[in-house]
């Protein structure tokens, strides 16, 4: 999957970056494959985490790990092969070791997609977890 350039932080701590569907990331019929949806907002987690200033590298380089506990996706429309899409995403909850991040999936004006994952903030030696940095806890 490959993203354009172009992304914007917003006043309500929503972060969105456009994607050109490739050819690659649809079935037979052209549509995108459902669960490719969970990669879009893996894409979006990883801009909304770089506009923080706490990336994944620099996380890890702290010993910290974010693995996925729980994900959720409502689709209400197909995409398409060569659609533009503009996905957002946005921390609704820190709190103690659990961070839970919404995303919206848009093709101009038409809500797609939308859902959460939810983080488990975890010490990457111990496996266990660990308290969110504060980096990602004032981004709510």
């Amino acid at each position: 999957m490959s993203f354009t350039a172009e992304k914007q932080h917003q006043s309500d701590g929503r972060t969105s970056v456009l994607y050109r569907v490739p050819y690659a990331d649809t079935d037979q019929m052209g549509v995108v494959y459902y669960g490719n949806y969970l990669v879009l907002f893996e894409r979006s987690r990883n801009e909304l985490l770089r506009v923080t200033g706490f990336t994944y590298s620099t996380m890890e380089a702290r010993g910290m790990g974010l693995p996925v506990i729980e994900a959720h996706v409502d689709y209400k429309s197909p995409a398409f092969y060569d659609d533009l899409l503009e996905i957002t995403g946005r921390v609704t909850r820190a709190r103690g070791y659990r961070i839970r991040i919404d995303c919206e999936v848009w093709r101009g004006e038409q809500l797609l997609a939308t859902g959460y994952t939810v983080h488990c903030c975890i010490d990457l030696q111990t496996r266990k977890p660990t308290r969110i940095p504060p980096e990602i806890d004032e981004v709510q």
